[in-house]
């Protein structure tokens, strides 16, 4: 079975997760860039004019793909990692869940958060990976160790 790390990590805590869950998971890693990158200005989410919070704003947004080389084809299970952004995953996932064909695939999401939970994402995620089987998600640390992961990795129902 052929694992993918696919992650968006817009200051750097979900990229030290991503790297430490593609050795837990023992995955390829794919990191997920958006065509214009993110400043430090467009992050504030206290600024209802900052480019996240606008995005985020319009359900219909999909901020353009930098590339679309991940190696999704020849993946059978994709953890998803990214940040929880206004209770969600960033509008960039969901331009890199309609850019590949995820049919018979399994997608584990995983992100990091202050405090924050999936909520409305994991349905989201659900709806726009078409034709995958998408497993709870679950909320870790950027520091989270790989022992800890691999515990976690162990209780979900992917199939060898």
């Amino acid at each position: 079975m052929k694992r993918l790390v696919a992650y968006f990590s817009a200051s750097g805590s979900t990229a030290k997760l991503a790297k430490t869950m593609s050795a837990a998971a023992d995955a390829v890693l794919y990191e997920i860039h958006p065509a214009v990158a993110y400043e430090r200005r467009d992050l504030n989410w206290m600024d209802k004019k900052a480019r996240t919070t606008l995005e985020m704003q319009d359900p219909d947004c999909r901020p353009a793909l930098a590339d679309t080389a991940a190696p999704v084809a020849g993946a059978d299970v994709i953890f998803l990692g990214f940040p929880i952004w206004w209770y969600r995953e960033p509008s960039i996932i969901d331009s890199f869940l309609d850019a590949y064909d995820f049919t018979g695939k399994t997608i584990v999401p995983f992100f990091t958060s202050g405090g924050s939970q999936l909520g409305e994402g994991q349905g989201r995620i659900e709806t726009l990976a078409r034709g995958a089987k998408v497993l709870g998600g679950k909320r870790f640390n950027a520091r989270a160790s790989e022992s800890e992961l691999k515990a976690w990795i162990d209780t979900l129902a992917i199939t060898e």
